[in-house]
């Protein structure tokens, strides 16, 4: 099921708003059901392998919190995890063996989740449990989320009691594909669900039209291209760089939408989630993309894979966190070697930043948005060769080549220029209709601010300026679209 489907928007979501309201009193019992519910909807027999990791986690926290053995139990409990993520995602690709089916989904996020409160309850910041009471943790009189204790040990949540952690685990709107929140920023919220509708309608609206609308629109540009590339065609650089800033935008518009839209369905439940996407695309150097892009993973990677190694005292820590960042994304060497050239790109800055170098603040953001833009080549290509074909299109080496429709009015290359063969043949994509889409996906990455920090009345104004083309989509697409993250 997802979040982007007519079983969703027209049948789960108002089950689960109404059963909310009618079994207040049971209101943790309702959204653990309705979450087993979304999460068995793909394959109902990985609800016991869900089930199972949330208990046996909350057991090994329990222990870790109470103190003998501490250290022993956290080990223990992070490798159970790691193995059973491993041998789900990772045995094929570790030991060559082609898998005989899918892995359990979203098994790399509730895996993450599980080790960030196995680590709480060894550092401290998870105590013994203690009964939650209505209105603990509640919102303040200025209506903003709880707080997590002071970082350094300057305060001590209690353990949630097992109701709590399950809800919290298996809260669908953030079940599948993030954000990775701690126990200590969202259970308290559980104990006391204050409800945003008005807000969390508009921003789920505002995520499904950016979805259906924008992301699978970028994302039929950029299939032409790399689907041309896997077949062993030849494009040349118009074809090759419209390929991969759709691709570009596809991937922006995917997550920023998911990221939307999970935010409006919690809210609409009554959670606030931290921010999980800034405008990347306007970060001014690479650190500061990662700053902003998939901002709970991030900080998950800093906090549980950098500092360990041993944080700034030596770059190579910056690539071994990104090649394991890569390989999180997916078991291929494709993603690792996206996760080498980023860490390749966060070494450099760094060493550039020790030098004292600086780069003028416009001149950061052309030359680190180009680099994160090729990155995506291998991040996409099925394969090296198809990879191959498509960077040597971006250097131009098979040609700059225009569709005769334009060719034509220049005097003098009218013979000389072919059509374009994937991207200016009317049947399948026009490049005037690539290059205005494109001019128009970039200026909103570009110019405008993330939805969360829009006003409430461009927010409206965005919901009712696309609302037409969304309900067409929904309706009456021939198919949906997964988001991109749901594979990770």
């Amino acid at each position: 099921m997802l979040f982007h489907s007519q079983i969703f928007v027209f049948g789960f979501l108002p089950l689960c708003l109404t059963g909310l309201v009618l079994f207040r009193r049971w209101a943790l019992w309702w959204l653990i059901g309705m979450s087993f519910l979304f999460y068995g909807w793909w394959n109902v027999a990985h609800i016991p392998l869900l089930a199972a990791s949330i208990l046996a986690n909350y057991a090994v926290g329990l222990r870790i919190a109470r103190g003998p053995h501490a250290r022993a139990w956290l080990i223990g409990g992070v490798a159970a995890d790691l193995a059973l993520l491993g041998w789900f995602k990772y045995a094929g690709f570790l030991f060559g063996v082609a898998p005989t089916e899918a892995p359990p989904l979203a098994i790399s996020f509730f895996t993450f989740q599980q080790i960030m409160f196995l680590t709480d309850c060894w550092g401290g910041r998870v105590g013994l449990p203690l009964p939650l009471r209505e209105g603990v943790g509640g919102r303040g009189p200025t209506g903003t989320a709880p707080q997590p204790p002071p970082a350094g040990g300057g305060g001590v949540t209690p353990m949630p009691p097992l109701l709590h952690y399950a809800a919290f685990v298996s809260f669908f709107p953030h079940l599948i594909a993030g954000p990775l929140v701690r126990p200590r920023d969202i259970v308290p919220q559980l104990s006391n669900l204050q409800p945003d509708l008005p807000v969390g309608l508009t921003l789920f609206l505002l995520g499904l039209a950016k979805k259906l609308v924008l992301a699978d629109m970028f994302g039929t540009f950029a299939d032409t291209g790399f689907d041309a590339a896997a077949r062993g065609e030849t494009l040349t650089l118009v074809e090759a760089w419209a390929a991969t800033l759709s691709y570009a935008l596809q991937i922006y518009f995917d997550f920023s939408a998911y990221s939307d839209m999970a935010t409006g369905l919690a809210r609409m439940i009554g959670v606030r989630f931290p921010l999980n996407f800034d405008s990347p695309y306007q970060a001014a150097n690479i650190a500061d993309f990662w700053r902003r892009w998939h901002i709970t993973l991030g900080l998950f990677l800093r906090d549980h894979v950098y500092i360990p190694l041993g944080g700034n005292r030596s770059v190579l820590n910056l690539m071994a966190t990104m090649l394991l960042a890569g390989l999180w994304h997916g078991a291929a060497w494709r993603f690792v070697l996206w996760g080498g050239l980023h860490g390749a790109m966060l070494m450099a800055h760094a060493l550039f930043r020790r030098a004292g170098f600086r780069l003028p603040k416009p001149v950061g953001q052309a030359v680190t948005l180009t680099m994160v833009c090729l990155a995506w080549v291998p991040f996409r290509a099925d394969g090296v060769p198809a990879m191959g074909r498509m960077l040597a299109g971006l250097a131009g080496l098979n040609g700059f080549a225009l569709p005769a429709m334009i060719a034509h009015l220049v005097p003098g290359i009218a013979t000389s220029v072919p059509v374009l063969r994937f991207l200016g043949d009317a049947r399948t994509l026009s490049l005037p209709e690539v290059a205005a889409c494109l001019l128009l996906g970039w200026i909103v990455v570009l110019v405008l601010p993330h939805a969360q920090a829009l006003s409430e009345r461009a927010r409206s104004w965005a919901v009712v300026a696309s609302f037409a083309f969304t309900v067409r989509a929904l309706c009456f697409a021939p198919h949906v679209v997964p988001f991109l993250y749901f594979q990770f």
